[in-house]
């Protein structure tokens, strides 16, 4: 069986008191991203995510569980988990969803 993996952003926080008691002068949740954005990654896309699809930082906070789902790997709902990037003032909080595909459905 193939797979394919859905990333969506659930959500996008900010918390401006941890933002400024570091001195960190960007203000508001990530621009990169907005709420409810989906992503369809298979294995050939799986390395190009970088090419200014994803943010370097979250995709390196995500990458393992997509390639878990790609490979058919159990997460902790079978096929779904939730992950954030590590930026502790502007995190993103992402589902990644495992696709599992018949045969024919493969692309």
């Amino acid at each position: 069986m193939k797979h394919q993996c859905k990333i969506t952003v659930i959500k996008r926080h900010w918390y401006p008191e941890v933002a400024e008691s570091f001195g960190y002068f960007v203000k508001g949740p990530c621009d990169f991203y907005h709420d409810g954005q989906e992503f369809i990654v298979d294995e050939d896309s799986y390395a190009r995510m970088m090419d200014g699809k994803f943010c370097g930082e979250a995709w390196d906070c995500i990458k393992r569980y997509v390639f878990t789902a790609l490979h058919g790997g159990t997460m902790i709902s079978q096929n779904t988990y939730v992950a954030c990037c590590n930026d502790g003032s502007r995190p993103v909080l992402f589902r990644i969803e495992r696709i599992d595909l018949d045969e024919g459905d493969a692309s």
